[in-house]
């Protein structure tokens, strides 16, 4: 997975904006949650998963896709970090009749790994 964009503001604003697609949106919260596909085994290696999704997930969802695997995703995300898009980047959120159930799980998607960010600079300092 190293052709994934670099976690940052700008691929943050590229997944609200709709200009990752979708299963690079996927690709990276699989990542940050420790999945790693082994191209030997052809399988999903998940010893870097928290149990809590290991259990649930033994591969990773579609969270664009699975309204279960979003919801799991928004719970995980802790309550101080729960409006960090609108907190830090100053997302407004989208405008009535621009959006559906993908726009908002992409955002659910967006705000998990600000939170992600967040948590890891936290730990890092």
């Amino acid at each position: 997975m190293s052709s994934l964009p670099p976690l940052n503001t700008d691929t943050l604003w590229a997944i609200i904006n709709d200009t990752i697609d979708d299963h690079t949106v996927n690709q990276l919260v699989w990542y940050y949650l420790g999945y790693r596909y082994n191209l030997t085994t052809d399988q999903w290696d998940t010893s870097q998963v928290a149990p809590e999704w290991k259990e649930e997930y033994p591969e990773p969802p579609n969270f664009l896709e699975s309204r279960p695997a979003t919801m799991k995703l928004t719970r995980s995300i802790p309550q101080p970090n729960k409006q960090l898009l609108k907190e830090e980047l100053g997302f407004k959120g989208y405008k009535i009749g621009e959006f559906g159930p993908r726009q908002t799980r992409r955002a659910t998607a967006a705000n998990w790994l600000l939170s992600h960010m967040k948590l890891l600079a936290t730990q890092s300092n």
